[in-house]
């Protein structure tokens, strides 16, 4: 997404009227997880959720309650316990959830999300639920965004400012997600929150159509989850003029909000489970925009290409045959490939380099695959991460 930078990272804050908290309940040992937001009003709220069939009960109920009013006040979240394949008693659990929310902050239970991650088919012990409710309070801290991480090995947060006309105003984000990561949109929990004034219609556009060029285009695992979303919530106290579509302010709401989801997205890519390194691929000259992002979400997906890649294995021959697999419309006798810069296949023919100079250069943080298809004026873009031992050491150890 090609936008002018009008906006501006600063410190993690809340924006006007927000507030947080997170508390351990005693589901796990010492870090929070429980945890809350809420706005001292009601919020716009849109939002985007898992497309597994099996739904978790709080992610059926926030989407169903979203997408009746549009509105929330207040999300409560917890880590653990997905409360996922749970039948009556976990929708019980998560109604009992609304009501105790609602109840603290004098709000109606219908302004009330619920999100939960973790184990699937465990009962949530209500009791620790409960007792953690009552002790959380609003802060302008960041301990929620710890309260919802499971394998994660750091938390994942970003505020940015911007103006809007004559009006200062803040997008904050939080993530959580390190495993099963393979959205659309689906496999992680997102939470933005925003003081701008944005109606309804345009909200719930711009997170569908950000989403998919975000969180939609990175993978860690193939797997997708029963639980997660993306929710944003804009409580208009920075009292700008309300976005519509018309809006000349919209194209600067809109950067702002592609490049913390983008932040967010990245940042869960870079935290998969036993990761070593960030892969990005970006795919250009693409027929399509929908080919160019099929083919670089199949490379950051390739297990072939994330195990060589922990190898340092400028092994290209594995990103061709992935390129090949796919349905997308290519000219399979033009395609150029860079590993990092280093130009590895040219119009599909094997390109002399230094193995060992480009060994070296894999051995960093971030991995950039660059694929030219020579066949239109489309891109896409994708993010993953190497496939290392410590994957499959984490996920044998995750009992339920």
């Amino acid at each position: 997404m090609n936008t002018e930078k009008n906006y501006h990272e600063i410190e993690f804050t809340w924006p006007e009227g927000f507030y947080s908290d997170g508390v351990n309940t005693g589901m796990r040992e010492k870090r929070p997880d429980l945890g809350w937001l809420y706005s001292e009003t009601p919020a716009v709220a849109a939002g985007v959720y898992t497309t597994n069939k099996v739904c978790a009960a709080p992610t059926a109920l926030t989407k169903k309650t979203i997408v009746q009013s549009h509105k929330l006040q207040a999300v409560v979240m917890n880590s653990v316990f997905a409360n996922s394949c749970t039948g009556k008693q976990g929708e019980k659990d998560v109604a009992l959830e609304q009501t105790l929310v609602a109840k603290k902050l004098n709000i109606s239970p219908s302004l009330v999300g619920v999100a939960s991650t973790g184990l699937i088919g465990a009962y949530l012990p209500m009791e620790k639920i409960t007792a953690g409710i009552s002790k959380l309070q609003g802060k302008k801290t960041d301990t929620v965004t710890k309260a919802v991480m499971t394998t994660d090995t750091r938390s994942k947060k970003i505020s940015v400012s911007f103006k809007l006309g004559d009006q200062l105003c803040t997008l904050t984000g939080f993530a959580k997600g390190s495993g099963m990561i393979h959205p659309n949109m689906a496999t992680m929990l997102a939470f933005i929150t925003t003081d701008a004034a944005v109606s309804p219609a345009v909200l719930q556009k711009l997170v569908s159509e950000l989403a998919d060029e975000t969180f939609n285009q990175i993978t860690v695992d193939g797997d997708t989850s029963t639980n997660d979303m993306v929710v944003v919530l804009a409580n208009g106290l920075a009292k700008n003029e309300e976005l519509v579509s018309s809006s000349p302010a919209l194209a600067t709401f809109k950067s702002a909000l592609h490049h913390v989801l983008a932040f967010l997205a990245q940042s869960i890519a870079a935290d998969g489970e036993g990761a070593t390194k960030l892969v990005e691929v970006n795919v250009d000259n693409a027929a399509s925009t929908q080919d160019g992002k099929k083919i670089a979400k199949a490379i950051v997906g390739s297990s072939l290409v994330k195990a060589a890649l922990f190898g340092d294995d400028p092994n290209w021959g594995r990103v061709m045959s992935t390129i090949g697999a796919t349905d997308a419309a290519f000219d399979p006798q033009n395609i150029t490939i860079k590993l990092n810069d280093t130009l590895v296949v040219d119009h599909s023919l094997a390109v002399k380099f230094d193995k060992t100079a480009a060994s070296d250069d894999l051995k960093g943080s971030k991995v950039t695959i660059d694929v030219d298809l020579h066949d239109g004026e489309s891109k896409g873009q994708a993010w993953g991460c190497d496939l290392t031992y410590g994957y499959v050491k984490i996920n044998a150890a995750y009992h339920s």
